[in-house]
């Protein structure tokens, strides 16, 4: 059998082997945050934000404490740029194309929270000064727009068992930072890496 067998080339093709759409699915898009979503959303203390760029995708873990967005108005929510790799890929993009989409998870609840919008980069010293974690403020907020809001249907997370703290992995059985790095790199130090990381995520994490 050829790879490319049963490879689907048109949007009719896809949509005849799916049941149609149901109401709930259609009738959960908002264009403004309600105050149910606006709820959800700043309870979830992460978020995956999503961006795109000449160069292609980028989706990017964010977290905080508390809620990891503030939410302005139901047409916008901040997002603080804490310390991180400095790679800003998600902010370079951002500057170039302001097309986002977020995903937000609550621990413990298996509806995940859905925003697709558009998205700006502020380095405003008024704006900055809203957000302080130990003494510390980010460098930029992210302002995104709402063009869309709603949430995700439960059965990805239920699937998975998300929460289901019984089914967790011990990080042991897994690479270590150092490792991934070295595996990368061939010349990495990763016994270093891995021996000084823990303490200079907790002097660097605002």
């Amino acid at each position: 059998m050829s790879e490319t067998s049963g490879i689907i080339t048109s949007v009719e093709q896809l949509k005849a082997i799916y049941d149609g759409v149901s109401e709930a699915s259609v009738a959960k898009v908002t264009t403004t945050l309600t105050a149910e979503y606006r709820k959800m959303i700043e309870t979830a203390p992460f978020v995956a934000l999503a961006t795109v760029g000449p160069e292609g995708l980028d989706c990017s873990p964010r977290g905080d404490l508390g809620g990891v967005v503030s939410v302005r108005d139901e047409k916008t929510l901040l997002l603080p740029d804490w310390r991180g790799n400095n790679r800003v890929d998600s902010l370079i993009n951002i500057v170039r194309d302001p097309r986002v989409a977020l995903m937000f998870l609550i621990p413990g609840s298996n509806t995940a929270m859905r925003i697709n919008g558009k998205a700006v980069v502020s380095a405003e010293p008024a704006l900055l000064d809203g957000f302080e974690m130990e003494g510390r403020h980010p460098r930029t907020v992210t302002v995104i727009t709402v063009g869309e809001a709603y949430f995700q249907c439960a059965r990805a997370l239920m699937r998975s068992e998300l929460w289901n703290a019984d089914r967790f992995v011990d990080p042991k059985d897994l690479p270590t930072p150092g490792q991934l790095l070295k595996a990368a790199k061939a010349d990495f130090d990763q016994e270093t890496y891995d021996r000084e990381w823990a303490g200079r995520a907790a002097k660097t994490m605002w």
